[in-house]
């Protein structure tokens, strides 16, 4: 791959990231800075759900969060799905595109189960195995036959097998309780894993025959997944080693990174990846201008083990950063922190994992961004980092650089 296109594509997701500030400016939404310098079936949305944030200031326990670039969602215990942050392509799925610094609540279904959101799209599935997809939609990565952005939750195909979702800037893969994997959207850079065909697919298309997938995640114009083996398997773009397979170019089809077959979990982020093996240890490859492999200088094509310990538990990549739990329930980040996500009061880029605050009640569920938001044992909700459309959730766009609970309804 030429030097000029490795270029391009290392700065074609933050340009995607900030175009949702940009657009909302031009129409005359009130902005505030960043600083990234330091046919189909549809869920209903009652007209009491749409655009009024709970007044409650109770802290409802939370089962599951994603963090897209510029909105949060969160699913709680009782099943119910709620959103809130910027809402422009119609990613908070409320029926409109108006933002929302508070938790509003997506339809009236208490059968939401898994969740992920990225730059302006949120996929979901419910406990009977359907799969939902809402927001921008201009490469088909909604996967609803269409090019059509929505503002509600559109139900993806007949399908009452999915069992869980990623969702990136331009694909979305998902996995089915069947084993089988399957990928939508974009295919510039064999981010499908279909080979070079389709250039663009609006509808899920099967990747490869296999059966034995555990978990899939998506990067910009990347893709890793595990199968029930533990071996790792990445394609798509590697313009930074973010595939793990020594090389800075591309793979169309699913290919094996190394030969260990102790993968328990990985994440994809902007350019880079991180993954945990069976015995706790941590590991990282990719991009790494903020230090956002944990270690190492320059970028890594290859796994690149993060320091010496053996009791991480779940780790989660963005754009430039990276955070992980422990199984001690401590929680830690590295990389880019210029709008305080790495949540340490400060707004320092790490290269290696720092502690965030002193708490051992941290739990696995958890989402980064240029925001970050995690939970804790007891179900609270915490977030912190750039809070520019109010995807904190605490009703302000106030910034912060450390961890701060989230009222959600009791």
């Amino acid at each position: 791959m030429n030097e000029n296109r490795v270029g391009r594509l290392r700065t074609r997701w933050r340009r995607a990231a900030r175009a949702a500030v940009a657009t909302a400016a031009s129409v005359g939404i009130t902005v505030l800075a960043i600083g990234l310098t330091a046919g189909a079936a549809t869920a209903g949305v009652s007209a009491a759900d749409r655009g009024t944030p709970d007044a409650s200031v109770a802290a409802g326990p939370v089962s599951r969060v994603a963090a897209g670039n510029l909105h949060t969602c969160v699913i709680r215990n009782d099943g119910a799905l709620w959103c809130w942050g910027n809402n422009f392509y119609g990613q908070l799925g409320d029926g409109t595109s108006t933002d929302r610094t508070a938790p509003v609540r997506i339809g009236d279904a208490t059968t939401w189960a898994r969740i992920d959101a990225s730059i302006s799209t949120t996929c979901a599935v419910r406990t009977e195995g359907t799969l939902w997809c809402w927001g921008s939609n201009n490469n088909g990565q909604l996967g609803d036959g269409t090019t059509t952005k929505r503002s509600s939750p559109v139900r993806i195909g007949d399908a009452t097998t999915w069992a869980s979702v990623s969702t990136a800037t331009n694909h979305t893969c998902a996995v089915q309780t069947t084993g089988t994997l399957w990928c939508w959207g974009q295919n510039r850079h064999g981010q499908l894993g279909t080979g070079a065909t389709p250039y663009q697919a609006t509808a899920p298309v099967q990747v490869g025959t296999a059966t034995t997938w555990a978990s899939v995640t998506t990067g910009y114009a990347h893709t890793c997944a595990t199968r029930t083996d533990g071996t790792l398997w990445c394609w798509g773009s590697s313009s930074d080693g973010q595939l793990g397979l020594g090389i800075r170019d591309y793979r169309a089809t699913p290919t094996q990174v190394g030969t260990a077959t102790t993968w328990t979990g990985v994440t994809a982020g902007y350019v880079h990846t991180c993954a945990v093996r069976a015995d706790g240890t941590l590991w990282c490859w990719g991009e790494n201008g903020y230090g956002q492999v944990g270690g190492g200088v320059g970028f890594q094509t290859t796994p690149l083990q993060v320091g010496t310990g053996t009791t991480w538990a779940r780790v989660e990549t963005s754009i430039d950063s990276s955070c992980a739990t422990r199984t001690d329930g401590s929680l830690w980040c590295w990389g880019n922190n210029a709008s305080g996500q790495l949540g340490d009061g400060t707004t320092t880029h790490r290269s290696t994992p720092t502690r965030v605050g002193a708490a051992t009640t941290w739990t696995d569920s958890l989402a980064t961004s240029y925001h970050a938001c995690t939970m804790r044992a007891d179900g609270s909700l915490w977030c912190w980092g750039d809070n520019s459309f109010g995807q904190l959730g605490d009703g302000t766009t106030t910034h912060r650089s450390t961890p701060a609970q989230v009222a959600l309804p009791g």
